[in-house]
């Protein structure tokens, strides 16, 4: 692989009190998601112990970053507001930060629930809204965290109902760009950045190949990237027109784990931990051979 790997170096990801270099493969985020009604896993790790479980599981199978979130954002999702989303998130953080070794994210969009979180230990934001509240670059300022700014048009409930792009990859780098600068002016550091095209955020089917094609297009912003495909819709579709569920589309995870892999992506998002890390294990080897020995 090594003849075809992109040329921009990874990113390390700076936080107040911790440093991730994503090194030769991207680092793991696992999700975990607090909701009863999430496309994949809705309602699987709702209750406290059942999350906390899960979260200890991914950490043991190689996550490098937890991921909480309490607000579905799956199309066509039921809103939750803030006091919704806080007591459905808040036992499980308070129950994980600081018996895991990883840093835990929060992915929400109101700042609101992002400082009751960083307050009982997260240590990255993930707002798919990119900072539409505008209490948000504030609340990321104060406590010197990671923040990650996704691409979507639209909101949750609406935004697969007619999604419309001239050109996807450029009007979607352009969007990053913006937010982007628009959280340096607010005393963000650059370093502090991380950028996320938004895979199946309002987004058509060419529209998540073409921004998968293009990563190197959203890298050239100078900012750690993000990818979240997993599980979702359009890997579905190219399996079986979508008829699978969800969580039988792990072939189709790992494809874009590969391409991730090639392109030098920082982050990659996935429900499949385990897998995803192992499949990184047998490509590095693969490319790195004299740096592994045989365990038998």
């Amino acid at each position: 692989m090594s003849d075809i790997r992109q040329t921009l170096a990874k990113r390390p990801i700076l936080g107040r009190d911790f440093v991730l270099e994503p090194e030769r493969r991207p680092l793991i985020m696992g999700i975990l998601n607090v909701t009863p009604d999430s496309f994949s896993d809705g309602g699987t790790f709702f209750q406290k112990d059942d999350a906390y479980a899960h979260a200890v599981q991914m950490v043991e199978d190689g996550a490098d970053i937890i991921d909480i979130g309490g607000e579905s954002t799956r199309p066509g999702s039921d809103y939750a507001d803030a006091a919704e989303e806080l007591r459905r998130i808040m036992p499980v953080i308070e129950s994980i930060a600081g018996k895991i070794p990883v840093p835990i994210s929060v992915d929400t969009r109101r700042a609101r629930v992002a400082r009751r979180a960083l307050e009982a230990g997260c240590r990255i934001i993930n707002d798919v809204s990119a900072c539409r509240d505008p209490e948000m670059p504030a609340v990321a300022r104060e406590f010197d965290v990671p923040i990650i700014i996704m691409h979507m048009l639209g909101d949750p409930d609406s935004m697969q109902d007619d999604p419309v792009y001239e050109d996807v990859v450029r009007e979607v780098t352009e969007f990053l760009a913006s937010k982007a600068e628009m959280l340096e002016q607010h005393g963000i550091d650059q370093d502090k950045i991380i950028v996320d095209p938004g895979i199946g955020f309002g987004k058509r089917f060419q529209d998540n190949l073409d921004l998968l094609k293009s990563i190197d297009t959203i890298r050239s912003l100078g900012y750690p990237v993000t990818i979240g495909a997993s599980r979702k819709r359009f890997i579905g579709e190219l399996l079986d027109s979508g008829s699978s569920r969800p969580d039988e589309r792990l072939s189709g995870n790992l494809a874009v784990a590969a391409w991730c892999y090639r392109s030098n992506v920082e982050i990659i998002r996935v429900h499949d931990v385990k897998e995803t890390v192992g499949y990184y294990r047998v490509a590095d080897a693969i490319e790195h051979p004299s740096d592994y020995t045989a365990s038998w």
